[in-house]
């Protein structure tokens, strides 16, 4: 097993399935004693299992992360347990929920698009924004901003209580600077990237790296609340022609967590195969 991460505790949140368990099992599969943790505890056991496989050594904790109490609780039983965390990765996130008016938004999208290729004059408008309630705006917006602060209060709490160096990786999105997908799921991301570069200039002093990662299409269980029309046509746009792997970006966030990345902080790296070029 590979040494780059031995002696380091990561916690990585939404770590049932795709990007979220693909970074646990690379974290671990380098060496990091790592924390999965999920909504649901249950969830986690295939994420589990896939470390338990090569020797890796994990746990498993449930965490609403959008619940400021459970998320102190989790850093603290990871601390008992594993020691303070030298990383974290805030992946939990969600693109859709009840009430957002997302699936009204995919169907007029799908009928505009039809119209055009019929060559028609479209006459139906891809709104979003008019269905969507505030109980499926801030049901997003808490998991996907507000969860991602929680956890890094606690773990730069953490940090520096324990005097110890440290990296914190945000997964954002491309959605975030394109604004292609739903208007909380593109204004919660982008928020994450401000999240992201305030941090890191607050605590470079104390050797506390935080960086992002915009994913772009990726091949996970979220892509299946996306119409097939859409699919379609992501990848005719995508310069490398084809949706990316959820252990691509895994990669992307072993470097940022391991001493390669040691001078890396407040930077976004866009591992989106060409979707966006900043």
């Amino acid at each position: 097993m590979s040494a780059r991460l031995n002696n380091k505790v990561a916690i990585v949140t939404g770590a049932a399935q795709g990007i979220g368990q693909a970074i646990a099992t690379r974290l671990a599969g380098e060496g990091a004693a790592v924390c999965a943790v999920d909504l649901h505890l249950d969830s986690l056991s295939q994420t589990l299992s896939s470390i338990e496989a090569f020797g890796g050594r994990a746990i498993a904790r449930a965490c609403n992360v959008t619940d400021s109490a459970e998320v102190k609780a989790l850093f603290a039983a990871v601390t008992e347990e594993l020691g303070a965390p030298a990383i974290l990765v805030n992946n939990a996130g969600i693109g859709t929920a009840p009430n957002d008016g997302f699936d009204l938004y995919q169907q007029r999208m799908a009928e505009r698009g039809a119209q055009m290729q019929r060559g028609e004059k479209p006459t139906v408008y891809a709104d979003h924004i008019p269905d969507m309630e505030d109980e499926g705006w801030l049901s997003v917006v808490n998991v996907n901003l507000n969860g991602t602060f929680y956890c890094c209060r606690e773990a730069i709490r953490s940090m520096i209580g324990s005097g110890m160096q440290g990296s914190i990786i945000n997964i954002s999105s491309t959605s975030a600077v394109s604004g292609e997908g739903g208007v909380h799921y593109c204004a919660s991301k982008a928020a994450v990237l401000g999240l992201t570069k305030s941090l890191a200039m607050e605590v470079a002093a104390r050797n506390i790296r935080v960086n992002a990662i915009c994913p772009g299409p990726t091949n996970t269980p979220i892509m299946a609340n996306i119409s097939d029309e859409w699919k379609q046509a992501m990848v005719a746009a995508i310069p490398l022609g084809r949706i990316g792997e959820p252990v691509e970006i895994a990669n992307t966030a072993l470097f940022l967590a391991s001493e390669e990345s040691s001078s890396f902080t407040g930077q976004t790296l866009m591992a989106n195969l060409g979707t966006y070029l900043s």
